[in-house]
């Protein structure tokens, strides 16, 4: 009897421990899975740590000198208390639709976000999806499917709803009152990534300037507590008299000062041009070719910048973490000078306004000689990162310039990796910024691109000329060099618009 009664408890225990455990399970449950590496794969699971060649990295110090904590909170549990405050990580839950047969491509979309999210300063508790053939025009998920949306967002605890796409702002109105949460959208997360990481004054400009581009359709009012408009007869309303408005609602004047700031912006981002210009202008009077770094956001742009160059710009395993063109020069093995430029990165679905404020950025990918396309090789989804990058190339005009195919991370690539990326790109270079390999062949597929003097001669230049043989090295190539009694003797190519400079001193001019 009780042995019976003894394994009736152990059952009963069982039962319960199992209960917990589901519970348990469906607190935590995530359409992701829980490691690292598929929580969000848009970021690499280990942080790598930068060698000798990324600096010193003060921006990336001063950037984790203040960070959020999560579980750290100061919400008071009595609700009659006067003071309500919280200091947390922004709990957020992840939707998108998807059409049938393109569940693979949604969930990279969604990893991406969840990665975006996780930059902005979030924690990511759920995500998910819907299969339908277009988003609802109303609460973009369904009516259902929004409910149930409600029901998943009270249980977590999240705060805020992110949707993989750009939402209509009637969308965004309508999925919030059914979930009762914050509701924003793709393109609120990337603008917000970009306010934080933006430090010189024409990037916070061009970042301020998206941002009002994307607020205008998007400004709410709150009835009539934000009128200042009554018109007509306003005794018939029963307001009576002295509560004629000045003619213009408050979302009006919002608007107004928005259009106002944003054609000031507009001004201040015209007035760096003339700067730009004239340090290209200089590179071009001097006839230094220059070799943009475009690339998917976080394929390691800078990483391969600071290998080249030792240029110390800011690494850090995060989407967007450098915003600001930075350019570089670097010399080719026979001694021909050049300049990098790093570029802002892309990402899919990269919206509209910052194309269009980033313009100014992007205008040293259309100025180039050569494109660096710099890809991560370790991404579930390279291909689809190629396609984004150079419909924006397209978008900025610069479709014609030669171009460099470079699978960074090659470390972290499997040897069947290798063979499918080389499928999808036959003429790439496989390199890694972290251990150097490849970096010689991208020097190398650099220097063979770049544009070579046309016009070769035959000097002979006077001892006391220094200048003019400095002038060969800088701005032509030097083929061979020779000591002789009238001075060096030089065989070089030169751009035929240094001729004259050159001309007296060639060799059929002097005999």
């Amino acid at each position: 009897m009780t042995d019976k009664t003894d394994i009736r408890d152990h059952d009963a225990d069982d039962v319960v421990a199992r209960v917990l455990a589901t519970q348990d399970s469906r607190a935590t449950v995530t359409l992701f899975g829980s490691d690292a590496s598929a929580r969000a794969q848009a970021l690499q699971a280990d942080a790598i740590d930068g060698g000798l060649h990324d600096g010193e990295q003060f921006d990336r110090e001063e950037r984790a000198a203040l960070r959020r904590v999560s579980g750290l909170s100061t919400e008071l549990q009595d609700v009659t208390e006067v003071e309500y405050r919280q200091l947390r990580l922004e709990n957020v839950v992840l939707i998108g639709v998807y059409s049938q047969g393109s569940l693979q491509d949604a969930e990279n979309s969604m990893r991406e976000l969840a990665a975006l999210a996780e930059t902005a300063g979030a924690a990511v508790l759920d995500g998910l999806l819907q299969r339908r053939p277009h988003p609802d025009p109303s609460t973009y998920l369904g009516r259902g499917k929004a409910e149930e949306l409600a029901g998943v967002v009270a249980a977590l605890g999240a705060d805020t709803v992110i949707a993989d796409t750009e939402l209509a702002p009637s969308q965004r109105r309508a999925l919030e009152d059914v979930v009762k949460v914050k509701v924003i959208d793709r393109t609120a997360v990337i603008l917000d990534i970009f306010s934080q990481h933006a430090k010189s004054r024409e990037g916070k400009a061009q970042v301020e300037l998206a941002q009002l581009e994307y607020l205008l359709p998007r400004l709410r009012g709150w009835g009539e507590s934000m009128s200042r408009q009554a018109g007509g007869q306003v005794g018939g309303a029963g307001a009576g008299m002295g509560s004629r408005g000045p003619g213009e609602t408050k979302i009006e004047l919002d608007r107004r000062r928005i259009h106002t700031r944003m054609a000031r912006l507009r001004k201040q981002i015209a007035g760096f041009k003339p700067a730009r210009e004239a340090k290209r202008a200089n590179r071009n009077r001097n006839s230094v070719p220059s070799v943009a770094i475009a690339g998917y956001t976080n394929a390691g742009k800078s990483s391969l910048l600071n290998r080249v160059t030792k240029a110390g710009v800011l690494v850090e395993n995060a989407l967007f973490a450098t915003l600001d063109a930075t350019v570089r020069r670097s010399v080719t093995a026979d001694g021909r000078l050049y300049t990098l430029a790093d570029t802002v990165g892309f990402v899919r679905n990269l919206p509209h306004q910052l194309v269009e404020a980033f313009r100014s950025t992007l205008e040293e990918v259309a100025d180039s000689d050569v494109i660096l396309h710099v890809v991560d090789g370790s991404h579930p989804d390279p291909a689809s990162q190629l396609a984004t990058v150079r419909d924006v190339i397209g978008e900025v005009g610069a479709r014609d310039i030669p171009e460099i195919v470079v699978f960074n991370k090659a470390d972290l690539i499997s040897a069947d990796g290798r063979l499918i990326l080389r499928g999808l790109e036959p003429g790439a270079i496989f390199a890694s910024a972290r251990t150097g390999e490849g970096i010689d062949e991208v020097l190398a597929a650099i220097a063979r691109l770049l544009p070579d003097p046309s016009l070769e001669v035959e000097l002979v230049v006077p001892y006391d000329r220094g200048d003019l043989i400095s002038a060969l090295h800088e701005r032509g190539r030097v083929i061979s060099t020779e000591y002789v009694e009238e001075g060096t003797r030089v065989t070089a190519r030169i751009m035929p618009e240094y001729h004259a400079a050159f001309e007296p001193f060639e060799v059929a001019a002097t005999s």
